[in-house]
């Protein structure tokens, strides 16, 4: 990498360092083999088809919790959709295009980034997504006793609270797939940056 940094700064090729750089490696990106790709460009929807699934799995216990059946389509619909953006956002925000800008070089930070993106955004965010969702329609529909206003804390947090130990394992599995998808990319920028490099032929086609 500091390498072909260098070679860029010098082919007095005119371009900014940075656009330099990030053109370099977008060139490396495309000569990378057609699995790699394939796994750095899909690899934040598997993480986010997972974040769905655990949407409607939160969803569905608090359906049961509350009494609620009715509105399945209106609860289901953005309890699977809004996870799975958020957090394939959330993941190309904080791992994948920094790795392809060249501005995350360190293989723990990626591993912690992919974690935490796939515990926050992939299993702790449709938990408190799908908590106001069905309390709007337990509400809506009177399917069970809505708590008096200086207990509604105590009420939500004692509704939440068995939810969160029952999707505890979800959690952790999107923990370990976020880990799991972060160290994989890494590996694979790795292998982008030890391509050889043809940095003033590619620079100037």
């Amino acid at each position: 990498m500091s390498e072909d940094s260098l070679s860029l700064k010098d082919s007095g090729d005119g371009l900014p360092p940075r656009a330099a750089v990030l053109e370099l490696l977008l060139k490396k990106f495309e000569r990378l083999p057609e699995k790699d790709k394939k796994l750095f460009g899909y690899g934040p929807a598997y993480l986010g088809g997972n974040a769905a699934f655990a949407g409607l799995i939160a969803n569905s216990l608090f359906r049961r919790v509350l009494n609620v059946t009715q509105g399945r389509v209106t609860s289901c619909l953005p309890m699977a959709v809004l996870p799975f953006l958020t957090t394939m956002a959330l993941y190309n925000g904080a791992v994948s295009q920094p790795l392809l800008s060249g501005d995350l070089n360190c293989p723990t930070c990626t591993i912690v980034r992919g974690g935490l993106v796939g515990v926050v955004a992939g299993g702790m965010y449709p938990i408190f997504l799908a908590l106001p969702v069905n309390a709007a329609l337990a509400a809506r529909y009177n399917t069970a006793p809505m708590p008096e206003k200086g207990n509604r804390m105590r009420f939500w947090f004692s509704v939440t609270q068995p939810i969160m130990r029952k999707m505890t394992f979800v959690m952790i599995l999107q923990a370990l797939f976020g880990v799991f998808l972060s160290s994989r990319h890494y590996d694979i920028y790795i292998k982008m940056l030890q391509l050889s490099a043809t940095d003033s032929e590619d620079l100037h086609n």
